[in-house]
């Protein structure tokens, strides 16, 4: 098959796209909890220690993520100081780069045009924009497990030195692996041997992916740091890890245990408006792979597919079914945790959503728009019951957001709302008019994006001024004024975010374990506690001789010595009453 070269223009809009996504307000928010904030505070203490072999959180070893994001943090601290903006740069230069090497390969074996609606479908969807947006392993994973598959259909693939691309595969996967442990080689592995099972190319795959050399090469690459880790800290590190890897596997960690349909939502709406295509597209790649079958075992047709025809689609969707099982299977389920597969789904997405512009008789187009017009709406309803099911629901937030009871989510939810509703008209006008179909694409993507830059800079902002900043502004003023060997207890609110502000070891404690707090207490010296204040009443006599320092929204934080050093612009006493979050 002919290789298609990159539009320059098609290039240019997806950098300058996906850029402004990823980046725009990208350290405008404080950290979330609680991945965001252990994170970014185990990469601030290793670019504090200069240690860059044993990440720590609070002092503490930590391994339930390796190192290669830590590394990455580093490196941007380094560049653009400790700050939010800094911890997430590495999640958004990597969503970045995802998007642009998914439309080079696509364009390399599919021609520009399906190679565009595939880039901007990877990019134009909540969980890819949420992922490439926050503190955490997930955007480095995407794009490592997804360059070791694209590595592994070119090395297949591709005649004479384009053999070369296997080492991707391994290379990939080996960045993965100290990226998120043994989910890194588990994603490529699943896929690359069901593509193989499916197809027949074992004889293939060893003559031209180099298994053993390969092999050696990926433990080359994420070996060392593992024997590094095990060598110094031994049981410490082991039974730790196992617990965050098979452990999570088996169990269920920190409530994260949901039904095993879980992930059907999630990709269903993680993935919109493009998941309405995947049944349609999933159908078609069966299709055409049991049509090979039916044709191989005639006489004299090929043993092997020529790697130039539908073969993509069929990996795509055995990559789609083989990480969805895999997950599924884990007793621990979050969100995110289906991202590598993805970029599976905006191939095929991609690939059905051309055909049917090229021939509007392609089975499942018109049901496919239906069904992105039925979850809209679906959405549009949601968004509108949003402001009434905040109100009902908000007095089981108020242990990480004091003031919930005196919020309103504001007109918000309903522009929303009106926006899908006229969205889905516009989509059914255009999707079913075989003449005005290609619009249709330009609404649903322009929708998605307007509705997520409006939420960045106009919600986002008040979200954070009122749920998630309060707790960290106290943390930064006490650091402040606090020495290394002064103490800072967080009593009854445990963000992990809250030592990445204070910049020092915090001594974390539930508001259950009051035990846990008269023995801190005890201790000499200069003490400050943050706590939120509705707890305040439950602090032991031992803390009657403190006195309030600073308020902030539902937070309050004591000390038993005076602030020395107040933070630039703050007052002490409570600020005004909130307006609501869409203000």
């Amino acid at each position: 098959m002919e290789r298609t070269s990159p539009q320059p223009i098609q290039l240019l809009l997806l950098l300058l796209l996906s850029g402004l996504l990823f980046f725009t307000g990208l350290g405008s928010m404080g950290l979330t909890d609680r991945d965001e904030g252990r994170n970014a505070e185990a990469g601030r203490e290793m670019f504090a220690s200069g240690d860059f072999v044993t990440p720590t959180f609070n002092g503490e070893l930590r391994v339930a993520k390796p190192v290669f994001v830590y590394w990455l943090m580093t490196i941007s601290y380094h560049i653009f100081g400790v700050s939010e903006f800094a911890a997430r740069a590495p999640s958004a230069l990597f969503g970045v780069g995802l998007i642009v090497m998914h439309y080079l390969f696509l364009t390399r074996l599919r021609g520009p045009t399906v190679g565009l609606f595939g880039a901007l479908m990877l990019l134009l969807n909540i969980e890819v924009l949420a992922l490439g947006r926050m503190a955490i392993t997930d955007s480095v994973l995407i794009f490592s497990t997804t360059l070791s598959l694209y590595g592994f259909w070119l090395g297949l693939h591709e005649p004479g030195r384009g053999r070369h691309w296997i080492w991707a595969f391994y290379a990939g996967m080996a960045i993965a692996t100290l990226t998120k442990g043994p989910v890194g080689f588990a994603v490529p592995l699943i896929t690359g041997l069901l593509y193989l099972a499916a197809t027949r190319q074992w004889l293939i795959f060893w003559q031209r992916g180099a298994p053993i050399a390969g092999t050696l090469l990926f433990l080359l690459l994420a070996g060392p740091w593992y024997v590094a880790m095990f060598l110094l800290h031994g049981d410490a590190y082991s039974s730790q890890a196992k617990v965050h890897t098979v452990g999570r596997f088996l169990a269920p960690m920190e409530g994260h245990g949901v039904g095993w349909w879980f992930y059907f939502p999630v990709l269903l709406l993680g993935f919109y408006p493009w998941s309405a295509f995947l049944p349609a597209g999933l159908y078609r790649a069966y299709q055409s792979w049991r049509e090979w079958r039916l044709m191989r075992n005639r006489p004299h047709e090929s043993e092997t597919p020529p790697g130039s025809g539908r073969e993509l689609d069929w990996l795509a969707g055995l990559w789609i079914i083989g990480v969805f099982i895999f997950f599924s299977l884990s007793s621990t389920r979050l969100p995110h945790y289906i991202g590598p597969l993805f970029p599976a789904c905006a191939i095929l997405a991609a690939s059905f959503w051309a055909q049917g512009l090229k021939d509007s008789s392609t089975r499942g187009l018109r049901g496919s728009i239906h069904f992105m017009m039925g979850i809209g709406y679906l959405l549009a309803i949601g968004f509108a019951c949003a402001p009434s099911l905040f109100i009902k629901f908000s007095g089981k937030m108020v242990k990480e957001f004091p003031l919930a009871t005196e919020f309103d989510l504001g007109i918000g939810p309903y522009v929303a709302a009106t926006i899908i509703v006229v969205a889905m008209g516009l989509i059914g006008y255009l999707g079913l008019n075989d003449s005005r179909r290609g619009m249709a694409f330009g609404v649903a993507g322009g929708t998605l994006a307007s509705v997520f830059l409006i939420a960045i800079l106009m919600v986002v902002p008040g979200l954070n001024r009122y749920a998630i900043a309060p707790p960290q502004e106290l943390a930064y003023a006490a650091g402040l004024n606090l020495n290394p060997t002064d103490q800072l207890i967080a009593f009854g609110s445990t963000r992990p975010s809250i030592a990445f502000y204070a910049r020092q070891t915090v001594t974390f404690v539930p508001a259950n374990e009051i035990d846990r707090l008269r023995t801190a207490l005890r201790k000499d010296g200069r003490t400050m506690i943050l706590l939120p204040e509705y707890v305040q009443d439950a602090l032991p006599e031992e803390a009657a001789g403190f006195q309030l320092i600073l308020k902030r929204y539902g937070y309050v934080l004591l000390g038993n010595q005076p602030m020395i050093t107040l933070p630039q612009g703050t007052s002490v006493g409570t600020p005004s009453a909130p307006k609501t979050l869409g203000h």
